[in-house]
């Protein structure tokens, strides 16, 4: 009799635990995604509404939510590296476009193939130009970049060894630090770079030195952390995502942005 009131308490257990079982295993239906507020054309904080974040990047995410079903919302999450805690801890799922690199491959499912590349360049004053042919014509000069930030495994890892960089918290505070002349150059994507120069006034004070450091794939990244990281969700975002690349819509989207932010 014990054992038989024992058998049908587990039973009823099960059937308790069951709905909350098949809710775990369901897909997400939405998703939050961040990236750097300071990227246009690829992201920058909308005017109208600070808390999300607009740009190609953005597009696309809303593109590819349409077409999967999903909702993805772009949300600010803080600067740069602010953003990149929200997503590593998986507070927030995904992240809007990430150069690969072994360390962040560790904390993140990379979706691919990457929707856009973007080359990294050396800004300087045109005061203060200097002869630039390669990373080695770097060397023995202050340079500076964003925290957490990348160009690529390559040239971070000749960076790491051979280069001064110093790491600052926004690429508005290594612009103006350039522009104090507390740093010699600043290595910095070329269209957010051209973007942040009109904002501050200084366009025509700097000049980008040939050629890139680095042309690097921009990536959708999903948190090992985030609940919604699922094969059938990295899988069906990865089917999508060569679709969308095999045609014009992220170079599409990406020269309306640069208009739409001009």
């Amino acid at each position: 009799m014990i054992k038989r009131c024992f058998r049908h308490a587990l039973s009823l257990l099960g059937l308790a635990l069951l709905p909350l079982a098949v809710v775990a295993q369901e897909p997400c239906q939405r998703l939050t995604a961040t990236g750097n507020p300071e990227y246009p054309p690829y992201l920058w904080r909308d005017p109208q509404n600070p808390q999300q974040l607009i740009g190609a990047n953005a597009d696309l995410l809303k593109y590819l939510g349409r077409q999967l079903g999903l909702e993805i919302e772009v949300v600010y999450a803080g600067p740069w590296s602010r953003a990149q805690e929200e997503v590593r801890t998986g507070r927030i799922d995904l992240m809007a476009g990430y150069f690969m690199t072994q360390a962040r491959q560790r904390q993140m499912d990379f979706v691919v193939p990457p929707f856009l590349h973007t080359p990294s360049v050396v800004w300087v004053r045109q005061d203060n130009a200097f002869a630039y042919g390669q990373w080695a014509d770097l060397r023995g000069r202050k340079g500076g970049t964003l925290v957490n930030n990348s160009h690529g495994q390559q040239f971070d890892d000749y960076a790491k060894a051979n280069l001064t960089l110093e790491a600052v918290p926004s690429a508005r505070q290594a612009f103006e630090k350039l522009m104090h002349k507390r740093s010699d150059y600043v290595v910095y994507e070329q269209y957010p770079g051209m973007a942040l120069a009109r904002t501050l006034g200084i366009a025509d004070t700097v000049q980008v030195l040939e050629p890139p450091v680095s042309s690097e794939g921009l990536y959708l990244a999903l948190s090992h952390e985030s609940p919604c990281n699922q094969p059938q969700l990295r899988e069906t975002l990865a089917r999508e995502m060569e679709k969308i690349v095999a045609g014009a819509l992220p170079e599409q989207l990406l020269q309306q942005n640069l208009e739409r932010w001009q």
